[in-house]
């Protein structure tokens, strides 16, 4: 598939969908049916990451890519890649595509080159890591769908390369708003507000 071909499948939605389910490869038009297909895989996702590849050694935006490779990649053809059309929520717009090569390098190169040491962050440390990284990651939004779950994904890593236990997102979810809110406010660099929602969902410290 070329390039072209990849750019108009992520602009475009399945027909007979109303325009609520993408393109895909298994002819899906009912969102409800979408969004248990994609719950389930995401799931076996885990399965994988935590089972078959656990633990990293070092940890490369290549590797965030492979898991959404493997998430989505028999329902989409541009899964695994950078997206290539523009993405925004409620007027709010992130990074541009052209953009997107160049953040997620800086991702690589200011985050995930800490991932060796993160146990050796005290607990402060790591809320201020894991909640900046994580806006940072939002903000960029790489891929055409599934970076919220993706980055989800990250964290629970992040956390338990770090010692804790996976989080708890009942409290993200039963706070939208405040969420939404957090990520925007990374903007200007204020990682305050999600670093207090990191704070009150880190789990369980494991290494006592």
């Amino acid at each position: 598939m070329s390039k072209y071909d990849v750019e108009s499948a992520e602009g475009s939605y399945q027909p007979g969908s109303d325009e609520k389910v993408l393109l895909n490869k298994l002819e899906i038009i009912d969102e409800e049916e979408m969004e248990s297909l994609e719950t389930e895989l995401l799931l076996r996702l885990y399965e994988v990451v935590f089972e078959d590849y656990w633990p990293f050694e070092v940890l490369i935006f290549d590797d965030i890519a492979t898991w959404h490779r493997k998430w989505l990649g028999n329902v989409y053809e541009w899964a695994g890649r950078n997206r290539t059309v523009t993405l925004g929520k409620e007027g709010f717009s992130f990074a541009a595509p052209n953009q997107i090569s160049t953040l997620t390098q800086k991702f690589e190169s200011k985050y995930l080159i800490q991932f060796t040491n993160l146990h050796k962050k005290s607990r402060t440390e790591l809320v201020s890591y894991l909640a900046e990284s994580h806006v940072e990651f939002i903000l960029a939004h790489p891929f055409r769908e599934g970076n919220g779950r993706i980055s989800r994904l990250l964290l629970d890593v992040m956390a338990l390369q770090a010692g804790y236990s996976p989080f708890d997102y009942t409290l993200w979810d039963e706070n939208k708003e405040y969420y939404f809110k957090s990520i925007q406010a990374g903007v200007s660099g204020n990682y305050n507000y999600l670093e207090r929602l990191v704070s009150d969902t880190l789990q369980t410290n494991l290494r006592g």
